[in-house]
């Protein structure tokens, strides 16, 4: 992993397949943090994260005396400890807003790649993949009129969705080129920035060689 620049106190143990840890990495990137990323299996995580996570889950980041564990909180507390450049709206009802937005693509996009990378069964992928689909090809027009996901800023928001995008071949799921030509601008603007290249693991870059 390339975010780690000089010693570190910090350290990021990483699903290098997740789009958890993906967005986390991403966050790290923006703001150019020194950190020790550690790519752990996550069928054979060690003692080392279970004595510290309760959940022994991934991904968790480890900054002095303080470990977190869920994806969201920390990517808030990364944007709080290093504040510039800022991925979170300065005024209450702008950030509230980036939540609302957070949450919607988790219930509406994330929680479909979850399903689809499981591969419990062929028809709840499927339906995944198509719904995923549709709903991508839908909230099209969103995207032509900001730079960024309803901001004129790259934010938190976008480094949820970067993610997502990224895996779309991967997830077996093709955008159609007039429909969707918004969102695949938006894709090219967000794989281009320096900050997401170096947030891809060797896994990750594989997706779309």
């Amino acid at each position: 992993m390339g975010v780690v620049a000089k010693r570190s106190s910090m350290t990021f143990y990483s699903d290098p397949a997740s789009q958890y840890s993906h967005r986390v990495r991403i966050v790290l990137a923006e703001k150019g943090v020194a950190v020790d990323i550690k790519d752990v299996d996550p069928d054979d995580i060690p003692q080392e994260i279970a004595d510290i996570n309760p959940y022994n889950s991934l991904p968790t980041l480890v900054d002095r005396d303080l470990t977190l564990y869920e994806h969201y909180v920390m990517m808030e507390y990364l944007d709080e400890r290093f504040p510039h450049p800022p991925l979170l709206p300065v005024y209450p009802v702008a950030r509230a807003q980036s939540r609302q937005y957070i949450a919607r693509i988790q219930r509406d996009w994330c929680d479909k790649v979850d399903t689809i990378v499981a591969a419990k069964s062929k028809d709840s992928v499927t339906k995944a993949r198509k719904e995923l689909r549709e709903s991508l090809v839908a909230a099209a027009p969103i995207f032509d009129h900001y730079p960024y996901f309803m901001n004129e800023e790259f934010t938190l928001v976008d480094c949820c969705i970067a993610p997502i995008l990224w895996r779309l071949p991967a997830l077996g799921i093709d955008l159609p080129e007039k429909q969707a030509k918004p969102i695949l601008k938006y894709m090219e603007r967000l794989f281009e920035r320096e900050s997401f290249q170096i947030s891809l693991s060797e896994v990750e870059q594989e997706m779309r060689d």
